[in-house]
């Protein structure tokens, strides 16, 4: 059993770039051209080549590239019962380009009747550890899947299962905590919570999308932080939760702006996660002055580095940003990755392969010559 547990030095939110042929099989799958043991078989052999890139990339954290997705949240919402889902006609808004992923809604009460699927994605993964590297878990944090179902564009189809959020809160808490305790039966000690409610809530029109008053969104701050803190109380013992707090990824577009200072109470303050993975590649993420409401003991991964556009970022530029961050948090507890995964939807990001793994040879470079 390996003990080691994110973060690390130089570290990655999850996500990769989908190779062709696994694009190909999806497509022919969903034609009804190959059967889903033949759909399966090619995900098996493109994640067990993206992991030995992984450690050949000399990373101790290996993922399966959230390759057997969609999406980064909705097909792990999919594994509840009570939710369902179907081809978009509008997608979501983000800047510059809709983003065609499933309309999801809740079509009874959420529970879990059995295994959950990823559970058995993560044993894939699981055998492909040695002494260096541990498999990490990601999913949509709590919060997420409350947000997908409570949010105003969505009470609509809640509304006929659930009076108000906190009979949906405990039914969420309860399936997610139920698979925690499947993920740790099956080896895990590392799960990542991926948020984007944060970044909604930070923007200038946050409550406008969630049809609120100023004070109605610092009640709903604390909702997301409950529910995230709730599951984490009912983890199992020993299990490793951080969590990536992500401002929209899809095709290097993005859904949300705004700094981290109008959520940084709630969220660094209050939040019982062991690390923080947070973007801060552009403007949009506002300044480092934050980072000084994180908890004692609590991590923080600087996502300096962007995955939405090729180009390499200046190196000595990064060191200098690092250290401005330092001033907030002391040096050994700030950590190097990306801003965000590479292909948080099936279509990825602007950028190829051989870019990609380029991004992550400049994070282990950086944090080598920072932290030795």
């Amino acid at each position: 059993m390996s003990n080691l547990y994110a973060p690390f030095r130089y570290d990655y939110v999850g996500s990769f770039l989908r190779p062709a042929e696994l694009k190909k099989a999806c497509a022919d799958y969903e034609a009804g051209a190959i059967t889903a043991d033949q759909l399966k078989a090619v995900e098996d052999q493109c994640i067990t080549e993206l992991v030995a890139k992984q450690k050949a990339a000399g990373y101790h954290v290996i993922t399966d590239g959230e390759f057997r997705r969609a999406t980064w949240h909705l097909d792990f919402m999919w594994g509840f019962d009570g939710v369902g889902h179907k081809k978009t006609n509008t997608g979501l808004p983000f800047h510059g380009e809709a983003a065609m992923i499933d309309d999801t809604f809740v079509t009874g009460r959420i529970g879990l009747s059995g295994e959950h699927p990823f559970v058995d994605h993560f044993r894939y993964v699981k055998a492909l550890e040695d002494e260096k590297t541990i498999a990490k878990q990601t999913i949509p944090a709590p919060a997420q899947t409350l947000a997908q179902f409570w949010m105003p564009f969505a009470r609509k189809h809640t509304e006929a299962f659930y009076s108000s959020a906190k009979p949906l809160m405990d039914d969420i808490a309860q399936a997610y905590i139920a698979v925690l305790h499947q993920l740790y039966d099956a080896g895990c000690r590392n799960v990542q919570f991926d948020d984007c409610t944060w970044g909604m809530l930070a923007d200038k029109n946050g409550q406008e999308m969630h049809a609120a008053t100023k004070e109605g969104l610092l009640a709903v701050q604390n909702a997301y932080k409950d529910i995230n803190n709730q599951v984490i109380n009912g983890a199992p013992e020993g299990m490793n939760i951080t969590t990536h707090v992500c401002r929209g990824n899809y095709h290097s577009t993005y859904a949300s702006s705004g700094p981290y200072d109008s959520v940084a109470d709630v969220l660094f303050g209050e939040e019982n996660v062991s690390a923080y993975y947070l973007e801060f590649d552009d403007e949009r993420s506002g300044g480092f002055a934050p980072l000084a409401k994180i908890g004692s003991g609590q991590k923080v991964v600087l996502g300096l580095i962007t995955t939405k556009q090729p180009q390499l970022e200046n190196k000595e530029a990064v060191i200098a940003r690092i250290h401005e961050a330092a001033k907030y948090i002391p040096l050994d507890r700030l950590y190097l990755s990306p801003q965000c995964g590479f292909a948080s939807c099936e279509i990825g990001n602007k950028l190829t392969e051989e870019e990609q793994w380029a991004k992550l040879a400049l994070v282990k470079e950086i944090a080598e010559e920072v932290w030795g």
